[in-house]
């Protein structure tokens, strides 16, 4: 895939939440859980499109909208939005798409549908320039 073809580009992970991450009383996780995972879903997006992991620069505004707690499911992606000579802009969003439910049984866990937004952020990742003399 060519760089400047990569608008709109996705990729998605998920990842089960799991006990030991919880760091704060009622089994919440701190904000910077799901900033690793967008780092996760921007390099797997630099690979794609520059056969490079690249670098995360910055992020331009990141908005924590509900918590993510110890027995979530969380599902994060990011869309590519914009495509410059070493930079792209990238948009993302975790949701959770299971939660656990322990009023009905200490491992039972429902489906949200939908899901919940927990996080959005937008960043900038950088990748190397062309070897010198391509």
């Amino acid at each position: 895939m060519s760089a400047a073809g990569a608008v709109g580009l996705t990729v998605t992970h998920r990842r089960y939440v799991k006990h030991g991450d919880a760091h704060y009383g009622g089994g919440l996780v701190d904000g910077a859980y799901v900033l690793g995972l967008f780092g996760d879903v921007a390099t797997e997006a630099c690979v794609r499109m520059d056969g490079d992991e690249g670098l995360f620069a910055s992020y331009s505004d990141v908005q924590f909208r509900a918590p993510v707690t110890a027995g979530d499911v969380i599902e994060a992606s990011c869309v590519v939005t914009a495509v410059g000579r070493r930079s792209r802009q990238l948009a993302f969003e975790a949701r959770v798409v299971c939660r656990a439910d322990p009023a009905r049984g200490p491992s039972a866990a429902a489906v949200l549908t939908p899901p919940l937004v927990v996080v959005t952020a937008t960043g900038t990742v950088v990748v190397p320039g062309a070897p010198a003399g391509q």
